[in-house]
């Protein structure tokens, strides 16, 4: 706070220079905040250029010189580059948003925008029985009631609550399908098609921005190219985007690109290739066939672009490493697979095979668990965990799923540093973290989860821009802004320019970097000096100002 002695002391020159901000004091200020003295990068690769930016409510109403202009609040850029607030592609975050509304670990990246809903899941729509089962976990573990089914009741439970970022949603495909399908290995009928397709679209006209498919979990994984495409015309009339993590991110990558570009052609839908990857040592040779796919098909016209996080590790579930027939149905008849001495054999086969595949167990790191008793192992391989057990690996995964209810995360080192960067640098290739707003305190700050969720765009900037020089700054930029926010039809945002939303984050690109690591994954980068949403200062000097002035953002 300022005293008012220093207000006093100041009134004659009207500004107090505070670390970097200078508070106004004239009654009649032409604007509310003033960014000075800045280097800005607009967001669509166009050079740097030195002006400032003035801010009145939630928007930016000048790009000038405004050295003679007064303003409520003056923050001075000098050194610092100016850009766009950015927007995270690819993210799992929700219900998170209930728990912290501050989405500390992305806000402190510099991200305004969250678009979630991603891999096939998001928190609608949902059967009576699912909507029970939810609410159910999401109390025992973080005492947060759910009361919603559909995408309407949760969007309005989100701007009830009042958010530091802007969130989107896609809806998930394997959500769909189990509201209207079930849960198994099943096609369904005409007239189950029918109802995905009008749910599909009632959810598109209530806020969704498209479809997301998660094609390697269930239940998204039983469904045919057929259906996919039939439920992609719908979104395509709706101008909405199709996200998808493919099919296989392995053996099988390249029919599973293949299959993505092939939907995007016949149903004439917007697709997004999540998280583009060839994991495991046998595939890195295909990276580029899979980058010459995709560009080829944007040459072709087709309007088909990917994203991807910075690192060299994935994370999912622990359930991956079980075969898909086995995950189907509800929980409690995966549970009893997992308990049947007959099934157990094959069972083992195809987990011990996924094993071998990635290079071994010690590659593969538990994240989190549910319950208390087994958080003993974040952190730790599952060859670490094995061998302290006295159990096999297998025996060790399959004794953690039903202790935990498969409700365990790992992160698996499976990708090429090289190819990452291959991949990184493609120009139809934007930045997704692939992570939820967590914190490094109360409820969320549990675990070990994929440093991914503190330090994806720092990483970029500092990494791969500054040290590794695999783009310019303008092109990072430009992969974090205004490609995302023109791939999803964002209105007004993504770009530095008058009479657009103020989200921008203003950062050092000489310190900026992420701290977070697989051991310690709960630290905030360094470098983000300033975060503003629809024109509040959400970040001031690297600290959460507790500002919740996200909206939900709804698709039209």
């Amino acid at each position: 706070m300022i005293s008012e002695m220093t207000r006093r002391q100041f009134s004659k020159t009207g500004t107090l220079a505070t670390m970097g901000v200078m508070v106004g004091c004239s009654i009649k200020n032409q604007f509310d905040i003033i960014i000075k003295n800045g280097t800005i990068l607009d967001g669509t690769g166009s050079g740097a250029i030195k002006k400032d930016i003035g801010i009145k409510g939630a928007n930016i109403s000048a790009i000038d010189d405004l050295s003679n202009a007064t303003a409520d609040l003056i923050i001075n850029a000098e050194g610092l580059i100016v850009s766009p607030g950015f927007i995270d592609i690819h993210t799992h975050t929700d219900t998170e948003l209930l728990i912290n509304p501050n989405a500390e670990s992305k806000i402190h990246q510099g991200v305004t925008t969250e678009v979630s809903g991603n891999c096939g899941y998001s928190p609608f729509p949902l059967t009576d029985k699912d909507a029970a089962e939810f609410d159910k976990n999401l109390f025992e573990k973080y005492e947060v009631h759910a009361s919603w089914k559909n995408i309407t009741g949760f969007l309005d439970t989100l701007e009830k609550k009042k958010i530091a970022i802007n969130y989107a949603t896609f809806t998930g495909h394997g959500n769909l399908r189990a509201y209207v399908v079930g849960r198994n290995d099943v096609t369904p009928t005409p007239e189950q098609m029918e109802k995905m397709k009008k749910v599909l679209a009632q959810s598109m006209e209530n806020g969704s921005f498209g479809l997301s498919t998660g094609l390697e979990y269930a239940p998204g994984s039983y469904a045919s190219t057929k259906e996919l495409i039939e439920l992609n015309k719908v979104v395509a009339q709706h101008n909405g985007v199709y996200a998808t993590h493919t099919r296989n991110e392995d053996d099988t990558v390249e029919e599973a690109v293949a299959e993505a570009i092939r939907i995007c052609k016949q149903a004439n839908v917007s697709t997004q290739i999540s998280h583009l990857k060839a994991c495991n040592q046998s595939n890195w040779y295909k990276t580029d066939r899979l980058l010459e796919m995709i560009q080829n098909a944007a040459g072709a016209g087709l309007p088909v672009t990917a994203d991807r996080y910075p690192y060299i590790a994935y994370s999912t579930g622990l359930t991956v490493f079980l075969p898909l027939w086995s995950r189907q149905g509800e929980t409690e008849e995966i549970l009893a697979r997992l308990k049947d001495r007959n099934l157990l054999p094959k069972i083992k086969k195809y987990a011990d095979s996924r094993g071998r595949r990635i290079g071994g167990w010690e590659r593969v790191v538990i994240a989190s668990c549910f319950s208390e008793k087994n958080k003993v192992w974040e952190g730790k391989s599952i060859k670490q965990a094995a061998e302290a057990t006295g159990k096999s690996p297998f025996e060790f995964i399959r004794t953690i799923l039903l202790e935990e209810r498969n409700r365990v995360d790992i992160v698996g080192f499976a990708m090429d540093e090289g190819n990452l960067k291959k991949v990184l640098s493609c120009p139809l290739v934007m930045i997704g973290s692939d992570g939820s707003a967590v914190a490094p305190y109360g409820k969320l700050g549990k675990g070990k989860p994929h440093p991914r969720y503190y330090g994806t765009f720092p990483r970029v900037l500092g990494k791969y821009c500054r040290e590794e020089k695999i783009f310019d700054l303008a092109t990072a930029i430009k992969k974090m802004t205004s490609m995302p926010a023109q791939k999803l039809n964002l209105k007004n945002r993504g770009i530095i320019q008058k009479g657009y939303f103020a989200d921008i984050t203003i950062f050092n690109p000489e310190t900026v970097i992420d701290k977070a690591t697989l051991i310690d994954p709960h630290q905030y980068p360094t470098g983000i000096e300033f975060v503003l949403v629809n024109g509040k200062v959400t970040v001031k000097k690297g600290e959460h100002a507790n500002e919740q002035a996200g909206q939900v953002l709804r698709c039209g």
